[in-house]
């Protein structure tokens, strides 16, 4: 006879499981088909007994853990009331996290595959724009002297977003810049209008790539850290407290970070139009082309109106990205994993707001006949 041994009585509806022996790894448990083919429609509940088991280890935790999911996908009561204390603590830590579901796209079919998405997408975006909400009125009650919002946070992430971000603007424009050059000067060389590469370079940066690139930066950088920290927050319960505590959130950790960044998101675009003209010189330089000449060229080609269009285009960028890095930090669950799912939404949803918002903005541009 095996050590580990159970015992089946019925009780009316109900089915009596009495657990007895050592259940220790290393043994042979019991088949547990044929209790499991009992356990159908006609059972009401099962009552598991531990009050004959010796000794026990992770081998009776899992049989007991198959017998509860087995009891519930079939709608039976699983009375599990007299379990020793350690055995009830360590079903309770797995489950915690639920099961993953098992695949089930060849029994949906397309068209529910394609309900589910969209419903998720519905769900996303009501979300998204309840949050948009919440952060408006976190702005009216900074204008009436009522969020809880600290300068020194402000100024925190200023410093942070702002003069530590100028390395990486500073390779990237200037890069962008011999980029758009480059490209240029092959083309108009075949028309002798090489001097024509500053307009290019000049235009191209201040109405697009200047905010554009500066943009995507700070989506990858600051987007990703913004949601990393709340998500943190969240994991380790900070949120919940700041709420017991009678603090609103959105004030204490959204406000300062999106009103940073919409500060310093312009001045880093002003300073990726520079340094991209800059880069555009350098291969102008190889082009024959004078640098007074250039920046002469490059005087006459720009208007305030581009550079006020790159300006609009970087003020909607930094709330996008300011808001998607937030919203997905504080949607975050409270494991290591939610942490870096939360990162990787940030980033990608931030992406992905900021070429629509071009498009967008571009398209209303030409309607403007700007």
């Amino acid at each position: 006879m095996s050590e580990t041994q159970w015992q089946l009585e019925q009780d009316g509806d109900k089915l009596v499981l009495r657990f007895a022996g050592s259940w220790l790894l290393g043994g042979t448990a019991p088949a547990a088909e044929s209790l499991l083919a009992r356990l159908d429609g006609s059972v009401a509940a099962l009552v598991l007994d531990m009050s004959g088991v010796t000794h026990w280890d992770s081998l009776l935790a899992s049989t007991v853990l198959r017998l509860q999911r087995h009891c519930e996908e079939r709608g039976i009561r699983c009375d599990a009331s007299r379990l020793p204390e350690g055995l009830t603590a360590m079903l309770a830590l797995a489950n915690a996290v639920p099961a993953e579901p098992a695949a089930r796209e060849g029994l949906l079919g397309w068209g529910a595959s394609i309900l589910l998405v969209l419903r998720q997408v519905w769900l996303s975006a009501t979300r998204a724009l309840g949050f948009t909400g919440e952060v408006l009125l976190s702005l009216w009650r900074l204008l009436g002297r009522r969020a809880h919002c600290r300068a020194r946070d402000f100024w925190f992430f200023v410093g942070q977003n702002g003069p530590a971000a100028l390395g990486i603007i500073s390779l990237v424009s200037v890069l962008a810049g011999v980029i758009l050059a480059y490209l240029g000067a092959v083309q108009l060389k075949q028309f002798g209008a090489q001097v024509y590469v500053a307009n290019l370079v000049s235009i191209g940066m201040t109405r697009e790539m200047g905010a554009l690139m500066a943009g995507i930066i700070m989506a990858g950088r600051t987007g990703a850290a913004y949601a990393a920290q709340l998500a943190t927050m969240q994991a380790n319960e900070e949120v919940d407290a700041l709420n017991v505590m009678g603090i609103n959130p959105v004030d204490f950790l959204v406000l300062p970070r999106l009103l940073a960044l919409v500060l310093v998101l312009p001045l880093l675009t002003l300073y990726a139009d520079v340094l991209g003209m800059v880069g555009g010189a350098l291969i102008a330089g190889t082009m024959d082309i004078g640098l007074t000449q250039y920046i002469v060229q490059t005087q006459a080609s720009i208007s305030l109106q581009s550079l006020a269009d790159g300006l609009w285009k970087s003020l909607v960028f930094a709330w996008l990205i300011a808001q998607a890095g937030c919203y997905c930090g504080l949607q975050s669950g409270r494991s290591s994993t939610d942490v870096g799912i939360a990162t990787t939404r940030a980033v990608v949803s931030s992406l992905v707001a900021i070429i629509i918002a071009d498009s967008l903005l571009n398209v209303l541009y030409d309607r403007l006949g700007i």
